[in-house]
């Protein structure tokens, strides 16, 4: 019966199925450039990007067809050279990357319905305090991935219809919408806990990074990396208290909207459940947190981007700023996505780990454009 009506759902799903976004309004196309266009290419410290780049050349031989699901298609055959390439090198400084990226690849400008300018923001891992067991001040729940969570994608039914993941739980024969934050908080869930934080604004802003080092009662710490999410839109918090005029322009950074949110407990509560969209978390071993091409992220070289249109494990030059204005031009990998992150030209930069990383992230949000690298047949 449960899959009669996972079938039945799917048929309704083909019978009002909305176009991809990437339709004719929405027009993505490639202008090839030289390395010269490239500002800041000359003076990038290079070197640093080698460990992501391996990271994501690893993951990309396990599962190439990744290059080929997003509007630009990158081939998987011409990625893995590159990568064996570089691998062949003996020396790998600065002047040897840069020798060795203008030889095998080519940088083509990302055009979005004519413009190749777009929106970057940034994001950073959290960090919070917490507990194995439930006790004093650790009583709030950080979930593992319910039991009852279930995933179709309506691709593996019908091969016209658009490759969409979608997650929800069977309720009397019928899939129907997972329970969205303001439930799970009342109803609870039949989920795992793995760990017990002592702040509920700390866990809700792990789950707006995705990912945290906890710091446990016993002096250890272990990283609580991204396990899947409840399938329901993201509502950012800071636009949501700049609406409601409980903050004011310029207030809405990361470590601002924190505070705001610990000194205002009862409205912060309900204020937080108007963002339907809940996180579930697993612990992790990882050098760092785990993005979603499924490898740790490197600080500085790692971009969440919309992978509707932006293939994971892609080599992209960013050219955008630093809150404060500074250049931010650097080459980048792509191994994450985020909620908020939508459209060809959009993306989301890690900083890293710690309070310097928040107080960076939280306030970038500036214009840029970045180009991607294809490798050369």
């Amino acid at each position: 019966m449960k899959k009669l009506g996972l079938f039945l759902f799917v048929i309704l799903i083909n019978a009002c199925v909305v176009q991809k976004q990437f339709s004719q309004n929405n027009v993505v196309t490639l202008q090839p450039k030289s390395f010269s266009d490239l500002n800041g290419f000359d003076s990038d410290r290079l070197n640093d990007i080698s460990a992501a780049f391996n990271l994501s050349c690893e993951s990309i031989q396990k599962n190439p067809k990744i290059l080929q699901q997003s509007e630009i298609k990158i081939k998987p055959q011409s990625y893995l050279d590159a990568c064996k390439k570089f691998a062949r090198l003996k020396v790998k400084n600065d002047d040897v990357l840069r020798v060795f990226f203008k030889t095998n690849f080519t940088p083509y400008a990302i055009f979005y319905n004519g413009s190749d300018e777009g929106k970057f923001t940034s994001y950073y891992e959290a960090e919070l305090r917490a507990s194995k067991k439930k006790h004093g001040k650790y009583q709030y729940p950080i979930y593992g991935k319910p039991k009852d969570l279930v995933e179709i994608n309506l691709k593996d039914f019908d091969e016209t219809l658009p490759n969409k993941r979608i997650l929800g739980r069977v309720k009397e024969n019928k899939l129907v919408p997972y329970l969205t934050r303001e439930e799970i908080e009342k109803e609870g869930i039949d989920a795992p806990v793995i760990l017990w934080g002592d702040d509920k604004v700390d866990i809700f802003l792990m789950q707006i990074q995705g990912s945290a080092v906890a710091i446990l009662d016993d002096g250890t710490s272990v990283r609580i990396s991204y396990a899947d999410n409840n399938g329901h839109r993201f509502v950012g918090i800071g636009g949501l208290l700049l609406k409601k005029g409980l903050l004011k322009p310029g207030e809405a950074s990361m470590d601002k909207i924190r505070d705001w949110l610990k000194q205002n407990p009862e409205i912060a509560n309900v204020n937080m459940n108007e963002n339907p969209r809940f996180i579930f978390h697993r612990i992790s071993d990882a050098k760092g947190p785990i993005g979603a091409l499924g490898v740790s992220l490197t600080a500085g070289r790692s971009l969440a981007v919309d992978t509707d249109f932006v293939p994971l494990g892609s080599l992209l030059w960013l050219d955008t700023t630093e809150p404060g204005g500074k250049p931010l031009q650097k080459l980048v990998t792509a191994q994450d996505i985020g909620a908020a992150i939508k459209g060809a030209v959009r993306g989301d930069y890690f900083w890293g780990h710690g309070e310097e990383a928040l107080l960076q992230a939280g306030k970038m949000n500036a214009q840029g454009k970045f180009y991607i690298l294809v490798p050369n047949d």
